[in-house]
């Protein structure tokens, strides 16, 4: 299938998997709102999904995929069957080890990472005491992510890009009983969503584990041995901890000072999941698929063709991006109030939540490009660039929110990330143009400056129908109808935008539809 086929394929599955969290989202923010208890809860989950993304989705992939892909093309299914299996022995033991370790010394550690609760030990404690209950999910979701590069390499997308839908359905299972019978403790809530994602996670960790034996490729793990291959492997892997570690101080820095503000950390969580649609469905499904399909060609030496997928992957993102960005702008303060606003999340919540919505949303094309551009490094083996680029990017992050964190809280923070993610992104493109990996031809720089164009032009159209809808959105209003206003507000932006497209000749869906139906 052809890299836009399994974007797409991957893409809606990751739709499918957000629509559900859009539910689990609006359930959590109903029961918990944006008080101490949400953001005892929200510090908590992002501890293990940060080392998550350390040694899993950032070590594991960005040197394991290139390496995996290439034994396969060389080797055969058995070579690279046992490479993995010698591999992940060594990240099941360096997760087993962190996991012992947390679980020991999590009271310090939560004093660093949100030492702002300290001074509210109620606050503090529960947060203690969830990240102990969700921290094993680290091992689960490590696990799942290693299982699922094993499988995207092969071609078989589908296991793990349906595993969050799972996580997603066990959550929205144990929040609807609470919705109903409302505990009047919202630490017990909390303690409940914190059980609910670890099954959720275990749920996800058996999808791809039985896919995988199923396919008959489930790799052998034992005690951890160092070969030549390993070496190798930690060559490329050590690199890729210290960018994924640079990113991850981002995350770190920002819970850090978001937790010096009530509710920071929960606003912060709430818009984030929102902007997480699109990043989602477009820039990580881009990104899965584009890694193995880079390390294929370029394994084989096709230099021409690897060139033409990270174009055509460059192109089908900000297509799709670019309006979702505006969308998301426009329309910030609808979104929130439609999918949030009730229970305990009020009228003020949406108003803080849009506001870092908006913020996050300047950046949203810059997240999905660095996932575009940075596997022209990782499939040519080369972690150590991409860190580097990582860390400047960290220095402005850093130097942006102390700046605006003073003056503009949340707001501030997002804005930070944002001005980051383009320092990232125009770092990325400078250094594949030096190195002769990445060139934007005439017309295709023509081409993104009409799509951008286009995406402007549905924003106005956005604007000028929600200021149309007047009181509709208005807070207390009855939901159904706001529900309907938004949808249907949405549904003309996005046939506007194409429309657009098609008639100016920016885009003309004919041939995009064409590249859909074409196999490699």
């Amino acid at each position: 299938m052809t890299l836009f086929r399994n974007t797409m394929s991957v893409g809606g599955l990751t739709l499918l998997s957000r629509i559900f969290g859009f539910i689990r989202d609006a359930l959590i923010a109903a029961v918990l709102g944006i008080g101490p208890a949400a953001d005892a809860f929200q510090a908590a989950f992002r501890l293990p999904n940060l080392f998550r993304r350390l040694f899993a989705e950032g070590a594991f992939n960005t040197a394991f995929v290139p390496m995996f892909s290439g034994a396969l093309e060389t080797e055969g299914a058995d070579g690279a069957k046992k490479l993995a299996g010698r591999i992940m022995s060594w990240l099941v033991a360096a997760i087993l080890i962190v996991t012992i370790l947390a679980e020991i010394f999590m009271e310090p550690v939560m004093m660093v990472f949100v030492p702002g609760f300290v001074g509210d030990p109620e606050k503090f404690e529960l947060t203690v005491f969830l990240s102990r209950i969700m921290f094993p999910y680290l091992a689960c979701m490590s696990l799942m992510a290693a299982y699922g590069a094993i499988l995207n390499s092969l071609g078989k997308f589908f296991a793990a890009a349906f595993a969050p839908v799972l996580l997603n359905l066990v959550n929205i299972a144990v929040l609807v009983p609470l919705a109903i019978w409302t505990l009047e403790n919202p630490a017990d809530v909390a303690f409940w969503l914190g059980v609910a994602a670890m099954a959720g996670g275990i749920a996800q960790l058996a999808l791809v584990f039985f896919t995988i034996r199923r396919a008959g490729f489930l790799p052998a793990i034992g005690m951890p041995r160092y070969t030549d291959e390993v070496r190798r492997f930690w060559l490329l892997a050590l690199p890729a901890i210290a960018a994924g570690g640079i990113i991850q101080i981002n995350v770190f820095v920002g819970t850090v000072i978001a937790s010096q503000a009530d509710a920071a950390i929960a606003i912060i969580a709430n818009a984030d999941r929102l902007y997480q649609l699109p990043l989602g469905i477009i820039g990580i499904a881009i990104g899965t698929v584009l890694l193995p399909e880079l390390s294929r060609h370029l394994s084989s030496g096709r230099d021409i063709e690897a060139r033409a997928s990270q174009s055509q992957a460059l192109q089908l993102s900000m297509v799709l991006t670019l309006p979702a960005a505006v969308a998301l702008f426009t329309l910030a303060q609808p979104i929130v109030r439609v999918l949030f606003e009730r229970g305990a999340f009020d009228a003020a919540a949406t108003v803080a939540v849009s506001h870092t919505l908006m913020g996050f949303s300047l950046g949203l094309p810059a997240f999905v490009l660095v996932r575009v551009l940075q596997p022209g490094f990782f499939s040519r083996k080369d972690t150590k660039t991409p860190t580097l680029i990582a860390g400047v990017s960290l220095i402005v992050n850093i130097g942006v929110s102390l700046t605006l964190f003073p003056h503009l809280e949340h707001i501030g923070i997002a804005l930070a990330t944002s001005t980051s993610a383009w320092v990232n992104v125009g770092l990325l493109v400078l250094f594949l143009a030096r190195r002769g990996h990445f060139r934007l031809e005439g017309r295709e720089a023509m081409t993104l400056a009409g799509t951008l164009g286009v995406a402007i032009t549905m924003g106005l159209a956005l604007w000028a129908l929600a200021l149309l809808a007047g009181s509709v959105f208005a807070p207390g209003f009855f939901f159904p109808l706001q529900a309907l206003a938004l949808l249907a507000i949405c549904a003309l932006g996005a046939g506007l935008y194409f429309a657009l497209l098609h008639v100016s000749g920016v885009q003309p869906l004919g041939a995009v539809l064409a590249r859909l139906r074409r196999r490699r």
